[in-house]
């Protein structure tokens, strides 16, 4: 995963690009001396997975670090030779995301050897507050700006459903293979969680259908994605036609939808087996990106 949320959507935004990288992203912005700062979490409720993500955005850096709310540094980047010379801008770093589930539990022998971190160990691992952002400017100096890290965790879109160029889903109550609902509600009573995913508001919902064709198929980077307001009475998007048309006849295709909350904090939903301009039929293809 690798999209980054925004705080507020009043109006829908369109993408069907070659890449993807984030719409419409939202961030502290100001961010005291810095363009712009955030630190989120986010979860794939259907992979099983979660991460720590933080970006920050300046003038002319050559170094920045990242102090937790202990004011214990968590990650520092300096730059060197060339890149001193040149300085750099824009800084975006996803943690590694462990399965947030015991493997050995589960039906699949398969995923037994990968890293896990359950949702109440990635919880106390990290401390919710305030993250400083510190970074050293070649005209500017010492800047400095700081954003805030909540775990209210928006619940998980279910019941995704893709029909007749139509995509639907409603509102969730869990947070997929990372916690049902009762352990949630657990971690609410234990103090844990502020409050019950369910409980969250959704300040925007991210939609992306893209074509789940082999690795380096020209198809594959055509991607339509739209986040819209939160508080949306109706959970359905039209995908476009001149995107539809864009693409040959049975294009298999994946179905990803994400609840961002006010905090950034956002939990994403995965269907594929999805068949667009569907004629003959789309073929089952393992080696699928």
């Amino acid at each position: 995963m690798n999209r980054f949320s925004p705080t507020a959507m009043p109006t829908a935004c369109v993408t069907v690009a070659s890449v993807l990288a984030s719409i419409c992203a939202g961030a502290t912005e100001p961010c005291g001396d810095l363009g712009e700062c955030k630190a989120l979490v986010e979860i794939n409720s259907s992979d099983g997975d979660i991460g720590f993500h933080f970006l920050s955005d300046g003038d002319e850096f050559h170094s920045v670090k990242v102090l937790n709310p202990s004011n214990q540094p968590v990650f520092a980047a300096r730059a060197r030779s060339e890149l001193r010379e040149q300085t750099f801008t824009e800084l975006f770093v996803e943690s590694a995301e462990p399965l947030c589930f015991d493997p050995t539990e589960d039906d699949d022998p398969d995923n037994d050897d990968e890293d896990f971190r359950t949702l109440e160990q990635f919880l106390a691992l990290w401390t919710p507050g305030s993250y400083t952002f510190v970074g050293r400017s070649t005209n500017d100096g010492r800047l400095r700006g700081s954003t805030e890290l909540a775990f209210d965790l928006p619940a998980a879109p279910q019941n995704l459903s893709y029909s007749g160029g139509v995509i639907t889903w409603t509102a969730g109550s869990d947070l997929g293979e990372c916690a049902d609902a009762g352990r949630l509600q657990g971690l609410v009573d234990s103090g844990i969680l502020p409050m019950h995913p369910s409980d969250v508001a959704v300040a925007a919902w991210e939609i992306v259908l893209e074509p789940d064709v082999e690795d380096g198929d020209p198809i594959g980077d055509e991607i339509f994605s739209i986040r819209i307001s939160g508080d949306s009475g109706l959970l359905s998007v039209s995908v476009p036609f001149e995107y539809l048309s864009s693409l040959p006849d049975d294009t298999p295709a994946k179905l990803e939808i994400g609840a961002i909350g006010e905090g950034d904090n956002a939990t994403f939903t995965e269907v594929g087996d999805i068949c667009l301009n569907e004629s003959e039929g789309c073929e089952e293809d393992d080696e699928g990106s």
